[in-house]
């Protein structure tokens, strides 16, 4: 039976309208800042004038997918509040849990949703456009295509890349291939280690949750993240010596390393700390993936920063 709505009053209720908006994944949403790091920086003092521009535009377009991704959380727990309840974790949601009315969350989740997309089309036509098609994968996801194995993880993965080419549009710069490859393969890696994560800390209750689990199994996403690890790799790597950017600026690709480590390390917390079903929570937890990302980082800003050879 559905859990009596809580007892905390009005008062609580914004709270959990926003701990249901899932703040802590909107760590998600810091690729539309990918096209601003990697755009050429040549010290100039027009230049730099344009960095900071466009590190306020791509900041604008962060909050607005945060609120985007906020109005889809709230669908998605809405649409699967009754399997959320038999989940060890995600029973504790506030919509699975009764804390916040599901028509509650059904009227702001509109409310964000088609607020964020019509602020996406007044920073430019463009942006809107990615701002409307991702929310529309985003939809189309949570009720269809989440349930249907390989393609739900596609779709996770095609929702990063709409970010990506989000952050590019925002600032008026044309997209790289090479970033839309990598950032597709490690979107990958990460969903298919999260639904690894779903089936062990499920176990037998994996398909009452979630339909497609029945289709997976360890051993096979085990083989797809193999996969899927040496073609990011390979291309992390050849894009930090055969591509424009990088032929501009030889010591890109030392930070190779730090994507190899990062991989490693969370490799690592998927098989020997059982981690990796919330990649959110490995980001904002794990302090040696906190030292190894702010590295890169710093860096990436470094190898740019260098004279052109």
């Amino acid at each position: 039976m559905p859990p009596q709505t809580s007892n905390r009053g009005i008062a609580d209720m914004p709270i959990a309208l926003l701990l249901a908006m899932r703040p802590k994944q909107w760590t998600k949403n810091l690729f539309l800042y990918a096209a601003v790091l990697f755009t050429d920086n040549v010290p100039t003092a027009f230049h730099q004038t344009q960095k900071w521009h466009n590190l306020n535009l791509a900041t604008i377009g962060f909050l607005i997918f945060c609120v985007i991704s906020g109005s889809i959380y709230l669908m998605n727990d809405v649409a699967d509040r009754e399997q959320d309840r038999v989940h060890p974790t995600k029973c504790k949601r506030p919509i699975a849990s009764g804390r916040l009315p599901w028509s509650t969350a059904v009227v702001f989740s509109i409310l964000f949703g088609w607020g964020g997309v019509a602020s996406g089309y007044l920073v430019n036509f463009k942006f809107g456009n990615i701002c409307l098609g991702y929310y529309i994968l985003q939809v189309a996801y949570t009720f269809v295509l989440k349930h249907h194995v390989i393609i739900d993880i596609f779709a996770i993965a095609a929702g990063f890349c709409f970010r990506a080419v989000a952050g590019a549009f925002v600032i008026g710069v044309p997209n790289s291939v090479w970033l839309l490859m990598c950032t597709m393969q490690l979107a990958l890696f990460l969903g298919f280690g999260k639904r690894r994560q779903e089936l062990v800390a499920l176990a037998g209750n994996a398909k009452d949750h979630r339909k497609s689990l029945s289709q997976y199994s360890v051993p096979f996403l085990d083989q797809l993240i193999s996969i899927v690890l040496a073609g990011l790799i390979v291309s992390y790597a050849l894009y930090t010596f055969t591509s424009p950017t990088a032929i501009a600026h030889k010591y890109l690709i030392i930070t190779t390393v730090n994507v190899m480590y990062g991989i490693f390390r969370y490799l690592y917390l998927i098989h020997m700390e059982h981690k990796g079903g919330s990649p959110e929570a490995v980001l904002l937890e794990d302090r040696p993936m906190q030292i190894n990302l702010l590295l890169w980082v710093v860096e990436v800003i470094l190898a740019l920063k260098i004279v052109k050879t």
